[in-house]
């Protein structure tokens, strides 16, 4: 457990004795194990409390993922669907636990790259870190892109959509330069409320609707929604993908917890968090895909008509910004601790504090600009996410973290409860990873046959990538 008991509900943490690393906000300067000394005359880097934790867990999971879901449903069929993601949300629920576990028992942890450090050494912290960088600029990669849809769904395809990519990226480097997560959490909480407004919207208008926007208009309609399906291989694991990238938020809460002013709280803002997404997802998923059908749109906004299309994606905008814009600044930030780690530049307001802070920010930028225009495909590009790196960042680290703290204890005296656990992370390693080969295969064979039915002309294109939608 996390919680102490001693503790209540909205105690003043001025009062309670400090755990060891922990910061106190009264004296004017403090030590934490990751970030150094901190002093009053530079940014806060442990200054968010357990509902901006909530704030800002919800939104590394509920943005891109979700818009992708009704259309995994119709992959799958509603009951394999629901299946498929309650179990994910219980393996990646356990993960997200095992990260506040391991933070307060390792204590210099900040990012799962640390944790790769720990475990196997220098080349594990090497290539945690490389995916973890890989996986947050994929993931900025795919907010540019849906917010770009987004700028053409509202605007009408006022100008080129390559143009639309680059506001995004303008906009995504401009706020990502935030430099703690601190002042993230008021931003979290109106995206949140913003693309939760979007989804809703959209998914009373295909309830109340005759028919959704891309069915036949003329003639009786009802909705050929499947209670199960039979697709192939490759549709089906790209569909999984969707829906692990759906909840793949995982390497954020390293940084989340890292920069709380109480890491005990974590397991009672995490338990809110996954409750909250999970129950969204099946209402989402399951009213959107029984209205529509197979003509459900993915990004999921554009399924109920082009006037609810606007209304929608003017909802979901400052969202999807605050997504793309929060996923620019975790990555910026693991390079940046990484580079300044141990030096007073990196808890001070000087000269080369900014200007590696804002070469780190930019660069993340440019790079997730490039791979928003190279491959403009939200399926696709969401499904290769959640494959290829969603996957590796929230299953088997976590079950190499549990047993790397309990295996030596545990073959001492091989109690029942040890011995389920070693068998429960065995099987998050084994599924994990067949879920990131797999999955990275289909989403792959997804991508070419998406090229070569837009005959390879895709990339920086001034096409509307909102018509499909």
């Amino acid at each position: 457990m996390f919680e102490d008991p001693k503790m209540k509900v909205g105690e003043d943490l001025d009062q309670t004795p400090s755990m060891v690393g922990e910061i106190c906000n009264h004296p004017a300067v403090a030590h934490d194990d990751v970030f150094g000394e901190i002093s009053e005359g530079g940014p806060n880097y442990r200054d968010v409390g357990w509902l901006g934790t909530v704030a800002l867990m919800m939104k590394s999971q509920i943005g891109l993922g979700v818009l992708s879901i009704p259309s995994a449903f119709n992959t799958l069929g509603l009951i394999p669907g629901l299946v498929c993601l309650l179990t994910i949300a219980t393996i990646t629920t356990w993960s997200d636990y095992i990260v506040g576990v391991f933070k307060l028992n390792h204590r210099e942890v900040y990012s799962i790259a640390d944790v790769g450090g720990i475990m196997f050494g220098g080349l594990g912290r090497g290539l945690f870190g490389a995916a973890f960088c890989l996986y947050w600029i994929f993931v900025a990669g795919s907010g540019m892109l849906s917010i770009s849809i987004g700028l053409n769904a509202v605007s009408t395809h006022a100008t080129c959509t390559a143009v639309f990519v680059a506001v995004a990226a303008i906009i995504g480097f401009g706020f990502g330069s935030i430099r703690t997560l601190g002042k993230f959490t008021i931003l979290a909480w109106v995206g949140l409320i913003c693309i939760l407004t979007a989804i809703l919207a959209v998914t009373i208008a295909v309830g109340i609707q005759d028919r959704p926007a891309s069915a036949p208009q003329e003639g009786i309609w009802s909705s050929d929604y499947k209670i199960t399906s039979n697709p192939s291989f490759t549709e089906a694991i790209t569909a999984v993908s969707s829906l692990i990238f759906a909840y793949a938020g995982t390497p954020s809460f390293f940084s989340i917890v890292s920069e709380m002013r109480d890491p005990r709280y974590y397991t009672r803002s995490l338990l809110i968090c996954q409750s909250g997404v999970t129950a969204i997802y099946i209402t989402i998923g399951t009213v959107v895909y029984y209205f529509c059908g197979s003509y459900v749109a993915s990004p999921a906004l554009g399924s109920a008509g082009v006037v609810m299309k606007k209304v929608a994606y003017g909802f979901a905008l400052p969202g999807l910004i605050v997504t793309t814009m929060l996923v620019i600044h975790l990555p910026a930030k693991y390079i940046f601790i990484r580079l300044l780690r141990g030096s007073p530049h990196l808890t001070s307001n000087s000269p080369i504090h900014w200007a590696t802070w804002l070469s780190c920010t930019f660069g993340i930028t440019v790079i997730a600009y490039i791979i928003a225009s190279a491959i403009p495909v939200f399926d696709g590009l969401v499904s290769l996410v959640g494959a290829l790196l969603g996957t590796l960042m929230s299953f088997q680290p976590m079950a190499c973290m549990w047993l790397y703290d309990n295996w030596s204890s545990g073959k001492v005296d091989k109690r029942p409860r040890w011995m389920f656990m070693v068998s429960w992370c065995a099987f998050v390693i084994v599924i994990g990873t067949f879920c990131m080969v797999a999955g990275t295969y289909g989403s792959v064979v997804g991508i070419v046959d998406s090229y070569r039915a837009e005959g390879g002309s895709g990339a920086w294109s001034c096409r509307d990538n909102s018509n499909s939608v």
